[in-house]
């Protein structure tokens, strides 16, 4: 069954959907990288997930079609577009679609409760490292990062407002993170120089992610348990 997917692009810093729209439709991600964020009433951003090429960010709004945060793109990202109709349509013609979807909300909830425990527990430098793993780990799961090389097309603004830390504090962890030879960036390019170091750091475990792919076939090795 072919879905009707129309597609649209949109520029770095652009809103795809925002806080308060009610939607009709859901959003994929077929080419980019995007952010889901709130703003406090003091105008203060935090972003509260990042999303790589493959995800369907707003699979929630199939439920819940009111819209309480915004979502947007951090690069020019290609998006496409389904009607709720067509997917519960989907859904209700093929069972093993469904519980596709179901899953994919389920490690989206997964990855939200590894983030509020990296805020409220790792310090500034091992939520630095872990967010650097996931990414690498999520980006490599569809291809987009040989050899621990990935596309990190995010401003220090944007790392501060997801790590919830200072633009100088940023700075200065990747610094840290460059001289102690755990990662080089150039630009956009962020390189993984000792994977299993920075996965110590950042106490990272890949399990929350729940790849179908065993864990031993990634690419990227896991961080040696004590």
């Amino acid at each position: 069954m072919q879905l009707p997917v129309t597609t649209r692009e949109f520029d770095a810093g652009i809103d795809i959907v925002s806080e308060g729209q009610t939607v009709t439709q859901c959003c994929i991600l077929i080419d980019g990288f995007t952010y889901r964020y709130r703003h406090t009433l003091e105008g203060k951003r935090q972003i509260i997930a990042f999303h790589v090429s493959g995800d369907i960010p707003d699979l929630h709004s199939l439920h819940m079609c009111y819209m309480d945060h915004s979502f947007a793109a951090t690069t020019r990202s290609l998006i496409g577009f389904i009607s709720h109709d067509a997917v519960w349509n989907l859904c209700m013609r093929r069972p093993n679609v469904a519980a596709a979807l179901w899953r994919e909300t389920l490690i989206d909830g997964a990855i939200f409760r590894e983030w509020i425990v990296g805020l409220g527990r790792l310090s500034g430098l091992s939520r630095t490292a872990h967010l650097l793993c996931e990414i690498a780990m999520r980006m490599r799961a569809v291809g987009l990062a040989p050899e621990g090389v990935y596309r990190l097309p995010l401003t220090q603004h944007e790392l501060a407002d997801a790590l919830g830390l200072t633009v100088v504090t940023v700075n200065r962890v990747l610094r840290d993170l460059r001289i102690a030879g755990l990662v080089e960036r150039e630009r956009s390019r962020m390189t993984i120089r000792d994977w299993r170091g920075l996965a110590r750091l950042g106490e990272f475990d890949a399990r929350y992610l729940h790849f179908r792919v065993p864990i031993a076939m990634m690419p990227i090795p896991q961080p040696e348990r004590a």
